[in-house]
């Protein structure tokens, strides 16, 4: 049975178990093979075939699985040689190509070399015939290919120039024969810019011909001539008037291109308006072509129309730029507008001119030129001579407002670059620009012209806010004869002509309404009042005023400010010198000083009064102090700086400043010296009012109720009505200087004063409360430490007065040495005087204290 069984087994395993699948390189080459199907595919294949040779229902079996897989295994391996056998052929075919490739370039590179050396020894042997010298190829400057070139050019330059030759004499020839241009209109005829410039040319040469071989028609205006010896001409003179014919021939050339060059022009066929250009430039210089792009620019034509029109600035405005305490108003609008036109103007033609031109430069010199020249000139004419109408103010405001903006604007045009853009313009071009700037102001500000308006329309503000100022001080009564009288002659008649200019250019026919109303509106002066002269002015309006002394510095500020931006620069220390010497003289002498001289004449008057002197006068010292300070700020500070780079006028103005300054600081002073002079003399006549028996009372009662003396009281009463008007003066070092003089002043009178006086026991009490009292006023005042001690000094006086014989010999002990007063300590001599006034002084203890001194 087994054989059979074996038998039926292997006939069953070649049923059951097929050879497995097959396949080649192509299956894997395809673009869609999948590994993942593949796989799939095998065992799919595997078990589909034992599901159809067994029964429906059957354990897993896996071998045919590892059948199906060993087989594929198999086949792999075996394309996996085939592939590298053939792979192993394409690399030994490419390494037989990459041998033949360098044996072909190392042949072709054979090849080149000997070419080259070839064409070099075929380059030697050409520009060294003989051979000789084999170095000099190394020092040959060029080939013969481009010499060849060369000669071949010359050449031809020289075929053209015998061609044109031959041309100029032909068309000489009938011009001079025939009076007619034939050759040379067909060329014209025949249109193209190369035909036009040739023409040109040729008409320039013919022209220069006639010169030469035709002078006799340079010197008639015939155009035609008989050919006979009657008539002075030679018999081989031409029979034409060459230059009449060329002339009209070259007119008609130019016309034509001109026409040419305004038709390209509005088409903005830059090209042809260059080609037309370069033709007249060499044909006349390129003057016509200028002239008329200039000339016919809408720019002008539009401007020609609006020429006559008036400035357009409202009246309000005008009244504004006419007020020195108004902001100026800036430039006048239809000078903005002007120029913000011609900004826009600039920048666009300067594109078209870069283009249309090749001598660009000088087109935009010419056109500029004339914007400057024609509009922007006139415009600001009459802009100026509107704002001279109005005042002196508004001109200088005006003529300022417009430099500025005009000079913004040339800087913008700079920065531009015009036909630089986006670069800065030229050297040439800047200063063109810089020269019409110069130019449109030069009328005005050339040589003093400038300044003197200046200091004209100052002086005219000045003196109008003074003027009611003046006029109180001119009626003020005067020192007849005397130092004082001397001493304010100069400010007098500094204060007299400036009232009088006032009241002249008030009158003057020249004057404009609207200045008339400013220099009566800073005066406050109605118009309605017929003479002017002798109008009320109240007390107040003759005392300084800090405000008006700034709206002067502020008006004197405006100036300089213009001054610096209109004047040169070199002119600038003088221009500053003038307006330092108008701002001494109209408020350091016409105004400080003659404050401080009316203050100085009431006090002086008072130094010897009968009544309790009115210094009420005195706070007026405060606002002159302030001014003064205000003033030498400002001069050192601006004025004095600006004039720095002339030594000469800058040294002269610190002395002129510096004496200005001093000469109202010691007019203060004096002011001040005469106060202390009054206080003191009314003191002294209070003091000598004292009665003898003040301090010899017989009522101790009465004593201990009073306070102080009548005297006392009045006095202290006095002087602290005086400290309230000091306070308002003064301040500050001052103050402490001028507190400290008076009170020991008064330390030295009441020192004296109560020696004069007997003084009982009782009566020394009110010496105490006396003393205590003025010492009390005086230490109200801020003064030194040793005027401080000096008056608290008077204190020991009272003491004097009311202690005993021990008390005086221990105090005696303490004295100052010497003979002269001391501030700190009683010398001898006072201490023996204040005793004697003692009414028990001829007791023996107080003899025996006076004994031992």
């Amino acid at each position: 049975m087994a054989p059979d069984l074996m038998e039926r087994t292997g006939s069953g395993s070649r049923a059951l178990f097929p050879k497995g699948p097959s396949f080649t390189l192509d299956d894997f080459s395809n673009k869609d093979f999948i590994v993942r199907d593949f796989v799939d595919s095998l065992a799919e294949s595997a078990v589909s075939l034992n599901r159809r040779s067994g029964p429906a229902q059957q354990p897993f079996d896996p071998k045919p699985l590892i059948r199906t897989f060993e087989n594929a295994l198999q086949g792999l391996g075996n394309l996996s040689e085939e592939l590298q056998a053939q792979e192993s052929d394409l690399l030994s075919q490419v390494r037989r190509a990459e041998i033949q490739h360098d044996q072909t370039l190392d042949t072709l590179g054979r090849k080149l070399d000997q070419s080259i050396n070839q064409f070099e020894a075929l380059d030697l042997s050409l520009n060294n015939p003989n051979g000789t010298d084999r170095d000099i190829r190394g020092e040959a400057d060029g080939n013969i290919a481009v010499q060849i070139g060369e000669k071949l050019e010359e050449l031809d330059r020289k075929r053209r120039r015998a061609l044109d030759a031959n041309f100029l004499i032909q068309c000489w020839l009938q011009v001079s024969e025939t009076g007619e241009l034939t050759s040379l209109q067909d060329i014209q005829r025949q249109g193209g810019s190369e035909n036009k410039v040739r023409c040109a040319v040729i008409a320039h040469q013919l022209m220069r011909i006639s010169q030469r071989l035709d002078p006799a028609s340079w010197g008639h205006t015939n155009g035609f001539r008989k050919n006979s010896v009657a008539n002075g001409t030679n018999a081989d003179d031409p029979i034409h008037n060459t230059r009449e014919i060329l002339e009209k021939f070259c007119e008609t050339l130019e016309q034509d291109l001109l026409k040419q060059f305004n038709n390209s022009y509005r088409k903005q066929n830059f090209d042809d308006m260059m080609e037309c250009a370069k033709v007249l430039h060499d044909f006349n210089g390129g003057a016509s072509v200028i002239a008329v792009f200039v000339n016919q620019h809408q720019f002008f034509i539009d401007r020609d129309q609006l020429i006559s029109d008036e400035v357009t600035m409202d009246g309000e405005t005008w009244d504004q730029l006419a007020d020195p305490d108004s902001d100026p108003p800036g430039v006048e609008p239809s000078l903005q507008s002007l120029c913000d036109e011609v900004k826009i103007i600039m920048q666009e033609e300067s594109f078209i001119i870069k283009r249309a031109f090749p001598y660009y430069e000088t087109v935009l010199i010419k056109f500029i030129q004339r914007i400057f020249q024609q509009s922007i000139q006139q415009r600001l004419e009459l802009v100026l001579e509107k704002a001279d109408d109005i005042s002196s103010l508004a001109f200088l405001r005006s003529l300022h407002a417009s430099r500025s903006y005009i000079g913004a604007l040339i800087e913008d045009l700079k920065s531009h670059g015009l036909t630089e853009h986006p670069e800065p313009c030229s050297a040439q071009i800047s200063q063109t620009l810089d020269q019409q700037m110069e130019e449109l102001f030069v009328p005005y500000i050339v040589g003093n012209s400038y300044i003197d308006r200046e200091k004209k329309s100052l002086e005219e503000l000045f003196n109008s806010l003074l003027f009611k100022y003046n006029i109180y001080h001119s009626r003020r009564k005067k020192a007849p004869t005397g130092f004082m009288a001397s001493l304010a002659q100069q400010t007098n008649q500094l204060m007299a002509s400036a009232k009088d200019a006032y009241l002249e250019r008030l009158e003057s026919s020249e004057l404009t309404a609207t200045q008339k109303a400013m220099m009566l509106r800073v005066a406050g002066v109605q118009d309605a009042d017929k003479n002017k002269n002798e109008i009320e002015v109240t007390e107040e309006e003759g005392v300084l005023s800090t405000a008006n002394a700034k709206r002067m510095m502020t008006w004197l500020a405006e100036s300089v400010r213009r001054t610096l931006e209109l004047g040169s620069q070199s002119e600038t220390p003088k221009d500053v010198a003038i307006l330092l010497n108008l701002l001494l003289t109209n408020m350091g002498q016409v105004y400080v000083e003659t404050a401080l001289e009316a203050a100085l004449e009431k006090a002086t008057s008072q130094e010897n009064a009968k009544t309790e002197p009115d210094i009420s006068y005195l706070p007026s010292i405060r606002p002159a102090v302030t001014i003064t300070n205000i003033m030498s700020r400002f001069i050192s500070t601006v004025l004095i700086r600006l004039a720095e780079s002339n030594t000469t006028v800058r040294r002269s103005m610190e002395a002129q400043a510096k004496m200005g300054i001093e000469a109202i600081e010691k007019k203060a002073n004096s002011v001040m010296k005469s106060i202390v002079d009054v206080m003191i003399n009314w003191v002294t006549k209070s003091l000598a009012q004292q009665k003898k028996l003040d301090f010899l009372p017989k009522d101790e009662l009465g004593v201990v109720e009073s306070l102080q003396t009548p005297t006392c009281t009045s006095i202290c009463l006095f002087l602290s009505r005086c400290t309230i008007l000091i306070n308002q003066a003064i301040d500050g070092q001052n103050l402490e200087v001028f507190s400290s003089e008076l009170a020991l002043g008064l330390q030295r009178l009441l020192f004296e004063h109560f020696k004069k006086f007997k003084v009982n026991a009782t009566g020394g009490l009110m010496v105490t409360k006396d003393i205590a009292k003025y010492v009390a006023t005086l230490k109200e005042w801020p003064l030194t430490k040793d005027v401080e001690t000096a008056v608290e000094l008077l204190t020991e006086i009272g003491y004097l007065f009311i202690i005993g014989p021990e008390a005086l010999r221990e105090r005696s002990r303490n004295l100052a040495s010497g003979t002269t007063r001391s501030t700190k300590k009683l010398v001898k001599a006072d201490f023996k005087a204040f005793i004697q006034s003692r009414d028990d002084a001829r007791t023996v203890g107080v003899q025996s204290v006076l004994s031992s001194l």
